[in-house]
């Protein structure tokens, strides 16, 4: 068995995923977990690692069979080929991909401390500062210069942008 590179339609992996899988094939879509802001809240989101491609497993005989099926899948755009055979992808590179998402089932945070934050709400909306650190209450702390003196400010998350 051997792991090949589809190329899916734009937004399209978990769908040409899905049919595929529904089609019994063997499919790994990685992906990755991080935060973002989406209507002023902090969300966590799941997204695919490489946006538009996720690997098929296919037998020894892949290169007699019919591309058809796979092609014509909803989702799906085409194989990945060199030429006009489909490429082969080491199954070592697809064994890490699996252990390292694995590891990382955490979301990455919006900020990472010490990033440069501006404060978009509230009574220091416009005042940039020192991104700290995320207490247990879902609210930042955020490290502002105010009356010439570095002051801690707990802010929302939703709160903040990434300073220009």
């Amino acid at each position: 068995m051997h792991w090949y590179l589809i190329h899916t339609k734009p937004r399209q992996e978990a769908c040409a995923l899905q049919n595929l899988q529904q089609q019994g094939y063997t499919c790994y879509l990685p992906q990755l977990f991080h935060e973002k802001l989406q209507r002023g809240k902090v969300v966590v989101c799941q997204e695919a690692l490489f946006p538009r491609y996720l690997f098929i497993q296919l037998g020894d005989d892949a290169m007699a069979q019919s591309w058809a099926p796979i092609r014509s899948t909803r989702g799906v755009s085409r194989l990945v080929t060199f030429g006009t055979q489909p490429k082969k992808i080491d199954n070592t590179l697809v064994d890490a991909l699996r252990q390292q998402e694995a590891l990382h089932t955490r979301p990455v945070p919006l900020f990472q401390p010490g990033d440069r934050v501006q404060i978009t709400q509230g009574p220091f909306s416009g005042i940039e500062g020192l991104f700290q650190i995320t207490d247990g209450e879902r609210r930042a702390m955020v490290l502002i210069e105010l009356l010439s003196k570095p002051v801690r400010v707990p802010v929302m998350p939703e709160a903040l942008a990434k300073a220009l």
